[in-house]
């Protein structure tokens, strides 16, 4: 297989779901099931691309995105976020954390739940082809 995607997601129908789409796209899925698992499988793996969730337990997609954008060696990973929050909502937040410490980027491509296979693989594809 080729390039990694790590998928962080609470939910273990949209891990499943995530990795069939990745594999049949032809890369290699990687799993988390949380934000603070997350960030230990970009340091062990180095994805090269992300497909986050926002709301889950330990740490949440909000916070890990902010992680993984203030954090140099992770920064120019590609995030596809692949949540039921709507998007103003998380750029909401993004803002308001922002007060308190350095701005970050709108991630690069934002998707709600649910998404359609061929819709997460054409994103897939546009960043990693």
């Amino acid at each position: 297989m080729g390039k990694k995607v790590l998928i962080v997601d609470d939910d273990a129908d949209i891990r499943t779901f995530a990795s069939s789409v990745i594999e049949n796209s032809g890369y290699t899925p990687i799993i988390a099931s949380n934000g603070e698992e997350g960030i230990d499988k970009i340091r062990e793996e180095k994805p090269d691309a992300i497909i986050l969730d926002i709301l889950m337990p330990k740490e949440s997609g909000i916070k890990m995105y902010r992680e993984v954008k203030t954090t140099p060696e992770f920064s120019a990973i590609p995030v596809i976020i692949l949540s039921g929050i709507a998007q103003r909502t998380f750029i909401r937040s993004q803002k308001a954390l922002a007060e308190d410490g350095e701005a970050v980027p709108e991630p690069e491509v934002y998707l709600e739940k649910p998404v359609e296979p061929e819709e997460l693989a054409a994103t897939l594809k546009k960043f990693l082809s």
